[in-house]
């Protein structure tokens, strides 16, 4: 779908976006604040991450960068800058299929009951097979955005996971990183050290001052 996968930090703010947008429509686009609240949420997300506000920051670029999410700036410069997604129109997504998607990069793999329960407020699917629908609707496109996983030991229904991001740092097993996702641990790395870098700087710079 893209040259490379969406790094999990991008995957949790765009699902964030893709999340609020219908639950939240009052509040919506949001502000970086409440980006950054929606992903570390403890509620509705799997893993529960704790990232920091230049993290969410970084990504929000990428994603517009990206054509995937897109910043309102305030007029008359009052307020606060918002973003809000986009992927719906470049993909030219239905609503369900945004909802299935967002609820994917949220949470992880699922089975299509799963999301049928978990996208009640996302969007009204009346049945599991309609999700089922839905999921092979997406499966059956020129660069699917699901795939159907095979069914572990020990689980009764398959799960469905999404195809546009990385979707854990580590194995299960809690192994090494996936080439992809390391590099997206690093990118975080180096920009941690750069942020640190440039406070050293700066303060340097006003003791020469004072």
């Amino acid at each position: 779908m893209f040259e490379t996968p969406l790094t999990i930090v991008q995957a949790r703010v765009l699902g964030c976006l893709l999340e609020k947008e219908r639950t939240v429509p009052d509040q919506y686009p949001l502000s970086l604040n409440a980006v950054l609240l929606a992903c570390n949420q403890s509620t509705n997300r799997e893993p529960v991450m704790a990232l920091a506000e230049f993290e969410v920051d970084g990504a929000l670029g990428e994603l517009k960068s990206l054509g995937l999410a897109r910043f309102v700036h305030p007029t008359s410069g009052r307020g606060v800058t918002k973003y809000k997604q986009v992927i719906d129109e470049k993909l030219d997504l239905e609503p369900d299929e945004s909802a299935v998607l967002g609820l994917l990069l949220l949470r992880g793999p699922q089975t299509s009951g799963e999301l049928r329960t978990r996208s009640e407020r996302l969007h009204p699917f009346a049945s599991v097979p309609a999700v089922e629908e839905t999921l092979r609707r997406m499966a059956g496109l020129e660069r699917p955005l699901v795939v159907q996983m095979d069914r572990a030991p020990g689980q009764k229904e398959p799960r469905w996971r999404q195809l546009i991001a990385d979707e854990e740092l580590a194995d299960p097993g809690g192994g090494a990183l996936s080439p992809s996702a390391r590099a997206a641990a690093e990118e975080t790395a180096t920009r941690l050290e750069e942020l640190e870098l440039r406070v050293a700087r700066l303060e340097a710079a006003l003791a020469e001052l004072l």
